[in-house]
């Protein structure tokens, strides 16, 4: 039964990085598709990134473009995603999220991943001074 557990969430002051990493079970990276959803309070569930079956399909949202990095160790099922110059803004409990690959797999969609996917139990980030 596919399972995704995410980890790394924290407290860290504005600027700062951090990783979060999501170890995927009974997961294959040329059926699914992975990606990461955030809830900031008093906003809507966000899509932050995702990944498809080639590395070169990603998408991120346009409010973390530039700051966060989507990756992948393909030997330990994991998907990680970087975040650098964090802004109070990006506080929120972080998801990660998988389901089955739409077509080739090539491009990754958000809107699969948030109505079919598999969620984890969530990761708190906390940007703040």
């Amino acid at each position: 039964q596919l399972q995704v557990v995410e980890s790394g969430g924290g407290l860290v002051q504005p600027g700062e990085s951090l990783r979060l990493s999501c170890v995927a079970s009974d997961f294959s990276w040329t059926t699914h598709q992975i990606g990461w959803f955030r809830q900031v309070p008093g906003k809507e569930r966000e899509a932050v990134s995702c990944i498809a079956t080639v590395d070169t399909s990603t998408y991120y949202a346009d409010s973390v473009k530039d700051r966060f990095t989507i990756s992948r160790d393909y030997a330990k099922n994991t998907v990680y995603l970087q975040m650098h110059s964090l802004k109070p803004e990006d506080t929120g409990v972080y998801y990660c999220v998988a389901a089955p690959i739409v077509g080739s797999g090539y491009v990754c969609y958000p809107r699969v991943l948030e109505t079919a996917g598999v969620w984890g139990q969530g990761t708190q980030v906390t940007v703040s001074s």
